[in-house]
């Protein structure tokens, strides 16, 4: 099916892109001996995992369901995480993960006699970040994502075997990167040899432009040996970064002193990831004169993917396609205004585009009661 003849709007996922990022985790792994695993909480778009999973080892989740959705789709090592277990979560919780990462002591305390056969490890904070969002910082103050007190940790290290830390964000600079391992290091050094496997989460943009693998894979490798562990790491945008769109239809262009196109989307209902943290959705670059603000058509005032330049006027019926449409947008997608909530399409490697899942009201019926 040409992609032109699916019906807007849709996200499209192209399989070829997605090799690109796939083939660096290989990479990694193959030159630092850390495995990988896909952070469901930024991607889970289960379609593509049968591509996914020839390349990574396995999932990490942030919820229940999450892990469920892992053991049942992706191939390899499912890693059970959550910010608090609920006591009637626990069962199946353990029944479907081959790790299980409690983020407190108070919550490795609480479910011990019930995960006492499992393979347990422990979220340390190490108070280090390379966030610009205080909203996404780990390490913000106050914050409740782990155990930061190296005392404190040392006295449950009888029922933990892993650490996992989740400090990055969004750190593309490999400099910054070693910085804080180096921070880990000196605040949990003695811990680290105590430990047979340690999560470095995600939010290392390794499968970037520029990014130095061979010095980030020799760091992972320096880090293993010196400890002796087995590194995970928890890529989610690195994995997918760049690989998919949203495509999209002007509906109506209009004047208000600025143009203005509405398309047949929402940035809150399609892409909230990027309304929460006020960035524009990005467009394939062009410097034409034609210079237009695209609206969505939620009756949300700001509903605005940005503003664009265009070789010639937008007309009604026009298709338009926002790119790096893959990371923490459909995992987000919601029902608000009760708008047409996008397909999902998926161009193979061969270049055919196969429409994989179509959402109808139905489905906005059944999300409400």
């Amino acid at each position: 099916m040409g992609s032109m003849m699916i019906k807007t709007p849709y996200y499209l996922i192209d399989k070829q892109k997605l090799l690109v990022n796939l083939e660096k985790i290989a990479y990694v792994r193959e030159h630092s001996g850390a495995k990988a695993l896909l952070a469901l909480k930024c991607f889970a778009t289960w379609s593509v995992f049968d591509l996914m999973q020839q390349y990574m080892d396995g999932t990490t989740s942030s919820s229940l369901y999450e892990l469920k959705l892992g053991r049942q789709k992706f191939v390899g090592e499912t890693h059970a995480y959550s910010v608090a277990w609920a006591d009637d979560e626990i069962d199946e919780m353990l029944a479907n993960s081959d790790k299980v990462i409690f983020n407190s002591i108070g919550q490795l305390e609480r479910f011990a006699e019930a995960s006492k056969d499992a393979v347990r490890g422990l979220r340390v904070n190490p108070q280090v970040s390379s966030s610009d969002y205080l909203l996404a910082d780990p390490a913000r103050p106050f914050s409740r994502l782990g155990e930061w007190d190296p005392e404190k940790i040392a006295g449950v290290m009888d029922k933990i075997s892993g650490f996992m830390f989740h400090n990055n964000c969004e750190n593309g600079r490999f400099e910054l990167f070693d910085e804080m391992l180096n921070t880990i290091e000196e605040r949990f050094g003695h811990l680290l040899h105590q430990v047979q496997w340690v999560s470095l989460g995600g939010g290392i943009h390794f499968t970037g432009a520029d990014y130095p693998l061979d010095k980030f894979c020799a760091r992972l490798k320096a880090f293993a040996q010196t400890y002796g562990v087995q590194v995970y790491l928890e890529p989610g945008e690195a994995a997918i970064t760049q690989s998919a769109s949203l495509e999209v239809t002007v509906l109506d262009t209009l004047f208000n002193g600025k143009n203005l196109a509405v398309v047949d989307s929402s940035i809150e209902a399609h892409m909230l990831d990027l309304l929460i943290y006020r960035l524009d959705a990005k467009m394939a670059p062009c410097d034409g004169e034609h210079r237009y603000m695209v609206c969505g058509k939620s009756c949300l005032a700001g509903d605005i993917f940005g503003e664009y330049q265009f070789d010639r006027p937008l007309a009604i019926g026009d298709r338009l396609s926002f790119v790096d449409a893959a990371g923490y947008t459909m995992v987000k997608k919601n029902w608000f205004n009760g708008l047409k909530m996008p397909g999902i399409a998926v161009r193979q490697l061969d270049g055919s585009v196969e429409l994989v899942r179509e959402f109808a009201f139905e489905d906005y019926l059944h999300s409400l009661s």
